[in-house]
Parts: structure tokens; sequence; C-alpha cells
């Protein structure tokens, strides 16, 4: 069966549309998920490219593999890396492997970049990296078999790819975010709802949570596009700017947002209780 976003697909990262403007994003890469340098990349690209779709309006991502999520970056992987960036001068080396972080950064950070909500559906094992991942989505599901880690401690570096970035912003509690991230000690889906890196534990394992999942990107695909997207991009905004900054930002955000023709869309259908109906954001980007 084809689907209509199955051409942003790549050879790990699968696109379906399980539900009318709503793509579902799966990581497939056997035995457990493990990054690559091209694994990483390709989900970066598959974002970019999701982000230019105009009849999406939510997006899942979730993993194709039944007993875990991700088990984070391929250690060989990154053994190779390092030993890759061969300069014999550390100045040089630094900045080699600056811009080999910055890239994967970018990669990750695509999943916030997405003009589109997205939200993640985790199970499983999703450890190191998975949490990178899992802090750049904006809304955040857990089976209640979900075993969390934020391991880079333990292989001797402090994450880089935005998981101390986010997570003290995303996150209600300081100390045990810090403690988790000291310590690398698995944590399960209740102390990440304690934390507040999740916003609802679904008792079961993948299809519940995809399931859960797919629900609330079906009632965001039924709003304004407009809208949405406006609201993404102001609530990013005030993660990272004053009160006073952000007020300023919307006012000139909402001044041009507010000319769109869903809102009297919107209001014709609420006075006639339907649903209301919204095009396409426009032309593919």
């Amino acid at each position: 069966m084809s689907h209509p976003y199955s051409h942003i697909s790549g050879s790990w990262v699968k696109v379906t549309s399980p539900r009318p403007h709503v793509a579902l994003v799966e990581l497939s890469r056997d035995p457990v998920n493990a990054f690559h340098e091209p694994f990483w990349t390709e989900l970066g690209h598959v974002f970019d490219k999701i982000a230019e779709e105009p009849t999406i309006r939510a997006v899942v991502l979730a993993s194709a593999n039944s007993k875990l999520f991700s088990a984070g970056i391929d250690i060989g992987s990154l053994s190779g890396t390092l030993a890759s960036e061969s300069s014999p001068d550390p100045s040089r080396r630094a900045l080699q492997l600056q811009g080999h972080i910055a890239s994967f950064q970018a990669s990750i950070s695509a999943l916030e970049r997405c003009r589109y909500p997205v939200i993640v559906a985790t199970h499983g094992v999703a450890y190191g990296l998975s949490i990178d991942i899992i802090a750049a989505c904006d809304v955040r599901y857990a089976a209640s078999s979900t075993s969390f880690a934020v391991k880079e401690v333990d292989v001797g570096l402090a994450a880089d790819i935005g998981t101390l970035a986010r997570l003290p912003k995303i996150t209600g509690n300081q100390s045990l975010a810090s403690e988790l991230a000291f310590t690398a000690r698995p944590f399960d889906a209740s102390e990440a709802l304690t934390l507040g890196l999740v916003s609802r534990v679904v008792n079961g394992g993948r299809d519940e949570v995809v399931k859960a999942a797919l629900e609330t990107a079906t009632l965001i695909a039924e709003k304004s596009p407009i809208a949405v997207l406006g609201t993404k991009k102001l609530l990013l905004h005030a993660r990272d700017h004053s009160v006073a900054e952000n007020l300023d930002y919307t006012a000139v955000w909402n001044s041009a947002m507010l000319q769109t023709q869903d809102i009297p869309s919107a209001v014709v259908a609420f006075r006639k209780k339907q649903k209301p109906k919204f095009g396409p954001l426009g032309p593919k980007l």
C-alpha cells in the first residue's frame, strides 16, 4: 500500500500516513536502532523534508522495533568517528570535531525545527541519544515498559547533542535532571513523568503508546494549521526568551497571522456546530 509521504522515507527512517494529515515516522535499523552517522543524518533530512510538506499537520515519532525505542548511539561508529579526526595539531583536530558535533546537533534539532508538532512515543529501552531525540520533541509519551537513561557519562563524555541544553528547560526538577545526567542510572516511565520528561504514561508497549500518540496527532490535525504552526513557534520562543521579549515577538507574529482565513472559517463552523475544514498551508516549499 502506497502512503502519501512514503517518498520521504529513507533506509532506516520510514514515513507513513495512518491518519489524515498525520505523518508517522518510524526508526528502523536492526537490531536495536543504534545510531551511526548515516542514520542520524537521515533522520535530520527526513524531518526537514516533512517541514516542506504543506498537507502534514502533526507528526508522530516512534520505533518500528516492537521491543525498544533505541539503544542510543552505535559505539563502534563513535569510536570510528573519533579515530578519523586525524590532524596531528590539537587545535585543528578540535575544529574538525567541533564541525562534526555541530552537524550532529543540527540533525537532531531538525525535530524541533520542524514547523509541525512532533509527538514522540517511546517504549522499551530509550538510552543515550534517545534522550536527545525525545527532548527535541514537542509532546512526549512513554509506554509503561519504557526504561530511560542519560548514558553518556558511562562512555566518558558529557551529552552534547541536546540533552543537557534542553532537559533543564523542558523538565520541572533540576535536581533530578542533574542526578540522572551525572549517574547515568536507568529510570522508568513513572520517574520520567515526575521529572516532566513525558506528559503521559500509557499502559502497555509499543502499540498502545503509538495509538495514544496518533490519537493526539489526529486531534491536532483537525485544528487550523496556521494556529498550530504559530503556537509551536511562540512556545519555543517563550522557552528561550523573557516574557516581555516573547510578548513583543507574539505581537509581530500575530499581526500577520491574524489575517488568516482560518479564523472566519472556524467562527462559521462553531456557529453551525460543525467541525471546521482548513486548507493546506500552501504549495510545497
